[in-house]
């Protein structure tokens, strides 16, 4: 009596599923979701590895002559059937379906109501003869094609493809900055998800037109104000945030990557501008040629030995740990200013500070802690203490960093006094200073004194230059 109960209340609750996943498919153009359900959608990959196991298991009983147990069958058919509401949801976010999506919407229900009406038969107790043995494989086949579309939609189409030569890879010698060095950098981390078949928030990101057509949430890229960007904003919300884009988990943007970026769109965000357009000093150019020197990977290849479970234990809520690339020892380090600061999570950084190279302690109350870390990190190659209450005293320290080739110290109290540690620091290449106590004949001097210095002090295009640059 209990066992008719179960069944009864499961074939009640699949007839259910089943009628309202084709009434969902049928008339979705005219469907609106509610958030909450919504949200229930993002259980959809968490659900979809339990129907894909139990009916691959259930086919194979089938093809090889046992019996199916109609107990397996049915929590199969259900979870389907789960999946692909669930499924439902969670593409019904995206308002412009591609043909990626709508067919592994389709070919997922197809299995899903296939499994019901697996499960309804199951009754007849069929044993599985060599006619009926073809369906179960080609069930098998559209099971594997389903999922595989789903991968798709989730790690991009071209997931799966052979690795590019590194000829294919090669910046040519006078790139355009739009074609040759933006876009290959979007569609590596960016358009996975805003692309025709996936295309997250209303946004596609698969051209410079659709990129400035924006999406739900405004402007994505406004020409000359990298701070109006929505794209730019996002790149600079704490990882943990659920607004941060990339989102944590996918490959990020390097520091460099941000400032090629952000460069690129404060100089209008052109897709016709070539690197040879660029006049001196503008950062971008120094940027782009770094870039061109291809992989540093060699260069690091001395680096001490870190273990993933010390890059673990170090990272907290508001400190995050990245290696610069999969198996590399060299080590990029963002620190957010928590509501109470705490200085001694950094000084457990010591024990890496010959592996960290970036290192990003924006906005935060610098000491003698924080310079501490900083002066032993001697491999620094980007260093960002903008908006903090460093002072030249604090810039000398710097003097030893011979690597560092990319400072940010805008937003503070510095004066002429740091100008001899920037002369002196030999691979430095980009310099962020305005909104500091830097005078205009310190300036001069600097540019004078350094020339292969890309210097961005801050000024807009109406304003009056400090200097004369030669």
């Amino acid at each position: 009596m209990k066992d008719d109960t179960l069944y009864r209340l499961l074939n009640y609750t699949m007839l259910a599923l089943s009628v309202f996943l084709v009434f969902c498919l049928v008339f979705q153009s005219y469907i609106t979701l509610p958030s909450l359900v919504s949200w229930l959608g993002h259980w959809h990959p968490v659900l979809l590895h339990f129907p894909i196991v139990l009916l691959i298991l259930a086919i194979f009983l089938g093809l090889t002559g046992k019996k199916v147990p109609r107990l397996l069958l049915a929590i199969a058919a259900l979870s389907a059937l789960l999946t692909a509401v669930s499924g439902f949801f969670l593409g019904h976010e995206t308002t412009a379906k591609g043909s990626l999506l709508v067919w592994h919407q389709w070919l997922g229900a197809g299995v899903a109501l296939t499994a019901m009406g697996w499960y309804s038969l199951s009754e007849l107790d069929v044993k599985p003869k060599t006619l009926l043995k073809v369906p179960l494989a080609l069930l098998l086949v559209v099971i594997v094609i389903t999922a595989h579309y789903g991968g798709m939609l989730t790690h991009g189409e071209d997931f799966l493809a052979l690795p590019k030569s590194v000829r294919e890879k090669q910046i040519p010698e006078n790139p355009l900055v739009y074609t040759d060095i933006i876009e290959p950098m979007l569609k590596d981390k960016c358009v996975g998800c805003h692309n025709p078949n996936k295309q997250k928030g209303q946004l596609l990101m698969t051209s410079i037109d659709m990129i400035l057509k924006g999406g739900k949430n405004g402007k994505t890229l406004v020409p000359g104000k990298p701070e109006e960007s929505e794209m730019i904003k996002r790149l600079h919300i704490p990882l943990e945030d659920e607004n941060h884009m990339p989102p944590e988990g996918k490959t990020q943007l390097t520091d460099d990557e941000k400032e090629i970026l952000e460069r690129w769109i404060a100089l209008g965000a052109s897709d016709k501008e070539r690197l040879s357009d660029l006049i001196e000093p503008e950062p971008l150019i120094g940027l782009i040629k770094s870039m061109m020197m291809g992989d540093p990977m060699s260069k690091w290849a001395a680096f001490p030995k870190v273990e993933d479970s010390v890059i673990q234990d170090l990272a907290t809520n508001y400190l995050s740990l990245n290696r610069i690339a999969a198996n590399s020892n060299a080590i990029s380090v963002d620190m957010f200013k928590p509501p109470t600061y705490d200085s001694s999570v950094l000084v457990n950084l010591q024990k890496v500070a010959n592996n960290i190279v970036e290192l990003d302690l924006s906005g935060i109350p610098i000491g003698e802690v924080e310079m501490n870390l900083i002066e032993t990190c001697i491999n620094l190659e980007v260093l960002e203490i903008d908006n903090t209450p460093v002072t030249d005293k604090e810039i000398k320290k710097l003097v030893n960093l011979k690597r560092l080739r990319l400072l940010k110290v805008y937003g503070t109290a510095i004066g002429d006094e740091s100008i001899a540690t920037f002369e002196s620091l030999p691979e430095l290449k980009s310099l962020y200073l305005w909104e500091t106590n830097v005078s205009r004949a310190a300036l001069a001097d600097l540019y004078k004194n350094r020339p292969d210095l890309q210097i961005d002090f801050g000024l807009g295009m109406d304003d009056e230059a400090p200097v004369e640059v030669p």
